[in-house]
């Protein structure tokens, strides 16, 4: 019999590459020469391989923005002329190269389809600065959409908005009209009732398909899966119908740099960009990521020049929290809005199993409900329980779940779709045990109340189905109420090697209930919950919208001052403030922000290392009060942090009406005082009636970050082919191949030694000892070790069916 291969990846990003297994480059002295003098090149290169790859090429003459604001004179022309020359040099040695997409206006380069063997000769071509993977972008939700009746819409789906204070931006006559956003995603439906007045003659973009209509993918498309993603960003942005954006008024453009099943790649993000910029946007939304925590990606790169052209930009954090070093680009540029989500506030309920007696289940909680009241009634009474598997459609076929308990495994399908799947099949609840060790998040709004369990309580409940124990009990109380909350999921920062603080603010991502295209005119209103940073970032791009319409003179750094400026401080279910790079700022208050009279620019700092361990250190840094208003203002600074690390500045100082002030101070760290670390701060600055926080972070000896982040996998060529960034260098690396049932090892069948920092690649036939692998569920995770450090970092899932 054949089998069937499906790869469940846990995180939300998947990128390939054309790539082996941690391949040593030649050692001729020819080529250990070209590789001396090429250009910096952000992948690793099999020279033994001639399979084709797409990279995106930047030249050392400047895009025309940046000469712009370097005071240079810069021409379509002039950039014209030195790609056609480059790209003839280059031809001479890479025949078989073909250019795609070519950039000159915030970026300065070219993609191109060239085999991996050439790259060397394409990086060494006088004239090229830098060479870029053509990595995959993913939409950052991470869930498939929950579609939602238009008569079932609850009080709660519609709270996000008015949560952060639009309402009060709409009385207060801001609707966002007259402002441009680009909504830069899986193309738009823009025939939705709900957008189609946001929408001129003139609608975007496609790059996926080159023509002027950045319509969704529709269903039965053969290259892939239908979309609806950017549908969703834009219909939080400004939608005007019976759902209502952050900026109903504002007006719309779509650019399609997604496509079908909402996968793209960097040549098409950094074109949609350039297009949005220069097609006049005021703010632009790119709910898209990677799980490359780089600040010089060529994404990023794109959107600090777009920036710089006065165009606010925002991004979302990434999907791969809750630990530290987990932003991906294009959130890890320097200057772009990069956005965190959080949950509205809610009332946290405990859970606890029964089954029989001796037996218990201590990781048992609260997953997600549709209400309240459909949770307290897993309260009454016993229920059989049945275990169903994964819980896909065909898992529930010839099982008698009415009126049951779902037993189902973590793995292959979203918890969503579970949820969806348990109650079309009659069940009135779920249990969803990991299969991995670590979090499984909380998911508001799923269809049936579900509680979720560890793997080893969800075994714990297999070996009681097994031993003819069929019942369980439940027993969920009211715990507490909490407040806005960071999701669990949201990437956090900082950002490798400018230290960063990101996100910069946070919005709502959790259950948002937005538009979606039906693909049927004659029912056209489609609406979904989704959740994700995705869901975020156009709360922050619509919030941008209205700053502008009621600030139009206002500079993008004095737009994204303005969120972090006057955000609100997050707490944790225990009541413990978050971390800087968890939240950011905090999360935006959209009113607060357009109604400040104060700015400080930038909203955050970071000081960088501090690594002298003989004596004391310091490092100056300075910041910017803008007084807006028609008083003048006298200020208080303190600086709270932690007692081994001094700030000196001026204590007060005043600013007159309309004026500027720079705020100079120094930062003393005694390293050889402090462990190894970050530390946070902040800055103070207070009137007497408004104080506004500074977020600051440093760090002592060598960064925190972990030995493993960003493991990315999929399928290509009968192999299963993956990245891994390691940050700080390994002594060992091996790529471990688990019984995803059972934790047992299996293989490790990629290793390497004395691996330096970057991002490293690796395959495996997906044979174990000589064998193709059986029916079952292997557990792809990366080891490394530094010292006596040692770190495994769990990967995804690979299930093999028989047919």
């Amino acid at each position: 019999m054949g089998k069937k291969i499906n790869l469940f990846v846990i995180y939300s990003l998947i990128f390939l590459l054309a790539i082996s297994s941690f391949v040593s480059f030649g050692s001729t002295a020819q080529a250990n020469e070209a590789k001396a003098n090429v250009a910096n090149l952000h992948l690793e290169v099999d020279e033994a391989s001639s399979e084709m790859v797409t990279v995106i090429v930047e030249l050392e003459e400047e895009s025309i923005v940046e000469a712009k604001h370097k005071g240079k004179k810069q021409t379509k022309q002039r950039l014209k002329a030195e790609r056609s020359a480059i790209i003839q040099d280059f031809k001479k040695v890479a025949s078989s190269a073909e250019v795609n997409q070519e950039y000159d206006y915030v970026f300065s380069g070219f993609s191109v389809d060239i085999a991996e063997k050439d790259l060397y000769q394409l990086a060494a071509v006088q004239g090229v600065k830098a060479v870029y993977e053509n990595q995959t972008y993913q939409v950052t939700s991470i869930d498939e959409a929950k579609l939602v009746d238009r008569e079932g819409f609850s009080p709660a789906m519609a709270d996000s908005a008015p949560f952060i204070g639009s309402d009060e931006a709409w009385e207060a006559g801001f609707k966002g009209e007259g402002v441009t956003v680009a909504v830069i995603d899986t193309g738009v439906d823009y025939t939705h009732p709900d957008l189609a007045a946001n929408f001129g003659n003139y609608k975007g973009w496609d790059f996926v398909d080159n023509n002027d209509d950045p319509q969704e993918t529709p269903p039965g498309d053969p290259r892939g899966g239908a979309t609806n993603h950017g549908t969703h960003v834009a219909g939080t942005v400004a939608a005007n119908g019976e759902i209502k954006g952050v900026a109903p008024l504002a007006t719309l453009l779509a650019y399609r740099v997604l496509g079908p099943g909402g996968s793209g790649t960097t040549e098409n993000v950094i074109a949609g960009i350039e297009r949005a910029v220069q097609d006049g946007a005021d703010v632009m939304n790119l709910s898209l990521g990677n799980s490359t925590n780089d600040p010089d990606f060529a994404t990023s790169i794109a959107l600090d020049w777009a920036m710089a052209e006065g165009v606010v930009a925002v991004t979302s954090n990434g999907n791969s929290g809750p630990n530290n070093w987990t932003v991906g680009s294009p959130g890890t540029s320097r200057e772009a809005i990069s956005v965190g989500a959080t949950q509205l506030p809610y009332n946290v309920y405990t859970a606890e199993i029964s089954t029989t007696e001796g037996v218990s289940y201590p990781s048992a909680e609260v997953m997600g409900h549709p209400s309240e009241e459909a949770l307290l009634n897993l309260n009454e009474g016993e229920f059989e329980f049945v275990d169903v598997g994964l819980g896909g459609e065909k898992d529930f076929e010839g099982k008698d779940v009415d009126g049951k308990i779902a037993l189902i495994s973590r793995g292959e399908f979203a918890f969503v779709d579970k949820a969806i799947n348990a109650k079309n099949a009659g069940a009135v609840g779920a249990i969803i045990y990991n299969n991995v060790a670590g979090v499984q998040p909380n998911i508001p709004g799923l269809a049936v109340p579900t509680i979720m369990t560890t793997l080893e309580d969800g075994q714990k409940l297999l070996d009681e189905l097994e031993a003819g124990n069929q019942t369980v009990s439940f027993e969920i109380e009211f715990q507490k109420p909490v407040g806005e909350t960071m999701a669990n999921f949201s990437s956090r920062g900082p950002v490798m090697n400018t230290w960063m603080i990101k996100p910069d603010v946070s919005a709502p991502g959790v259950a948002i209930v937005s538009t979606v295209p039906t693909h049927n005119p004659e029912d056209p209103h489609g609406y979904a919950s989704l959740q994700g940073t995705s869901m975020s970032a156009p709360h922050v791009a619509g919030a941008a919208a209205l700053i502008l319409e009621a600030n139009p003179e206002w500079s993008v750094e004095f737009v994204k001052a303005a969120l972090m400026n006057t955000a609100e401080n997050l707490y944790d279910i225990e009541g413990e403030l978050y971390p800087h790079n968890s939240q950011g700022a905090g999360s935006i208050r959209v009113l607060e922000a357009i109604n400040t009279e104060v700015l400080v620019t930038p909203g955050s700092h970071s000081f960088g290392i501090f690594s002298d361990e003989e004596e004391k250190e310091v490092k100056r840094q300075s910041f910017t009060i803008h007084n807006l208003s028609n008083e003048r203002k006298r200020y208080s600074i303190e600086f709270t942090g932690h007692e081994g690390i001094k700030v000196q500045t001026s204590n007060n100082l005043q600013v007159q009406p309309g004026q500027t002030q720079n705020v100079n101070f120094g930062v003393q760290v005694d390293a050889s005082k402090l462990s190894p670390g970050y530390y946070e701060g902040t800055f103070l600055l207070s009137d007497g009636a408004q104080t506004i926080e500074v977020p600051t972070i440093l760090f002592v000896q060598e960064p925190d970050y972990p030995l493993l982040s960003g493991l990315s996998l999929g399928i290509a060529g009968g192999n299963l082919v993956g990245t891994v960034n390691v940050p700080g260098g390994a002594d060992q690396f091996n790529l471990r191949i688990r019984n995803a049932d059972t934790g047992e090892l299996l293989s490790e069948p990629a290793q390497a030694t004395n691996l330096p920092s970057g991002v490293h690649s690796f395959s495996w036939n997906m044979m174990i000892d000589g064998e193709p692998l059986t029916a079952g569920r292997y557990q792809i995770n990366a080891y490394a070790k530094k010292g006596t450090d040692q770190f495994e970092l769990s990967g995804g899932v690979l299930t093999i069916n028989e047919d």
